[in-house]
């Protein structure tokens, strides 16, 4: 799985631009997003669709579906509570 092409950014841009509007994250590099100075959120493709990966509470990457606006609104959902949850 391929990190995300400038193509594919462009078609997650509303997106983007709310992930840009949350405190707490810094992006770093279109798409790439840091929460302090560990990376926080990027994405990928792949022919399965489009794939946010988001840090978990673990330290480990959670994997989340972001092909379609109900995705995406989930991925924003998710890294909002994480957001929320601190840590």
């Amino acid at each position: 799985m391929k990190h995300a092409s400038t193509a594919t950014l462009d078609q997650l841009e509303p997106l983007l631009a709310q992930l840009r509007g949350l405190a707490g994250l810094t992006e770093r590099r279109r798409g790439i997003f840091y929460r302090r100075s560990s990376a926080f959120l990027h994405f990928h493709e792949d022919p399965a669709g489009l794939f946010a990966d988001v840090r978990g509470p673990d330290g480990d990457f959670d994997r989340l579906a972001a092909t379609t606006a109900e995705d995406q609104a989930a991925v924003l959902a998710h890294v909002t509570d994480r957001l929320a949850a601190g840590g």
